[in-house]
């Protein structure tokens, strides 16, 4: 799992039966201050309506995300799961 920001769509004509009704949008790992970690951007498929510009949570790879889908042939590595309003860090 991650932290992430979302920089852009990605907009198909044909895609794999599972993957129907569902957005695909480009994130980039960031840290918890917002800043990007590396310039690689990752295909993501959205379950909460993220948009560009959002901070989201991202479940990679492993049977959490075939487990969101409900499918074990869904052709997914990544899922954004939530977007993060706010971040509080309490140190001790």
């Amino acid at each position: 799992m991650f932290l992430g920001r979302v920089s852009g769509n990605i907009v198909s004509t044909q895609k794999n039966k599972y993957l129907k009704g569902h957005k695909l949008l480009l994130v980039k790992k960031i840290d918890f201050e917002g800043e990007f970690i590396d310039n690689k951007d990752q295909i993501c498929l959205d379950m909460v309506d993220a948009g560009v510009g959002d901070r989201v949570i991202v479940v990679k790879e492993g049977d959490a995300v075939q487990q969101i889908l409900g499918h074990k042939l869904a052709p997914v590595n990544t899922m954004i799961i939530a977007v993060v309003d706010d971040i509080e860090i309490n140190e001790q």
